[in-house]
């Protein structure tokens, strides 16, 4: 684990930090990259590249080109600081936006490729039949719904209000109930 050199950093948020990197290192996320935007996320102030440096105790350059990867993600920005020509950053501080943008990141990156796949492998099954048995063909098709029903699912969640999902995942298992009293069958695929 990376050891926080500035001593002034308050306990709780040095813990964040290095436990944020950790996470992200489980989630195929370079360590310093989640660390500089957990740092960022809980710094009452922008912060510029060689503060990050310094805090974090990382190389200069391994801050640039993790600041870039976290632009890209749109998960910090630049913001002027008056009286200073160095970039400062800031970090997202909307959770769900957060989420949002991990998430439609990691779908574009990761699900999207696969679905594709899925769906030319089933075009190319009912094309051609090539050989694929009638419970393998079975199997492909019921990948590629639940697949596409997962990613329209996706599509719509994308467009409800977060005070409205937030509500929802509050509910939990209610919502089970209330399907099973509107009548909904619980398919299992």
């Amino acid at each position: 684990m990376t050891e926080i050199n500035d001593r002034s950093l308050p306990l709780a948020v040095e813990q964040i930090v290095l436990r944020w990197g950790d996470l992200g290192g489980q989630w195929g996320v370079n360590r310093s990259v989640a660390q500089i935007q957990a740092l960022l996320f809980l710094s009452d102030k922008p912060l510029t590249a060689e503060d990050i440096a310094t805090t974090l105790g990382l190389a200069r350059s391994n801050v640039s080109n993790s600041l870039k990867e976290l632009q890209a993600w749109k998960l910090i920005h630049r913001v002027p600081v008056l009286g200073d020509r160095r970039d400062h950053y800031q970090a997202e501080t909307d959770l769900w936006q957060m989420a949002t943008r991990v998430a439609q990141g990691r779908k574009a990156r990761e699900i999207d490729p696969m679905v594709a796949a899925i769906n030319d492998a089933v075009a190319g099954v009912d094309a051609q039949g090539s050989g694929v048995s009638p419970e393998v063909k079975a199997r492909l098709k019921r990948m590629h719904a639940f697949v596409n029903t997962v990613d329209g699912w996706y599509q719509q969640m994308l467009d409800v209000p977060p005070d409205t999902l937030m509500r929802l995942i509050r509910m939990g298992s209610k919502v089970v109930g209330l399907l099973k009293f509107v009548g909904g069958k619980d398919r299992g695929d």
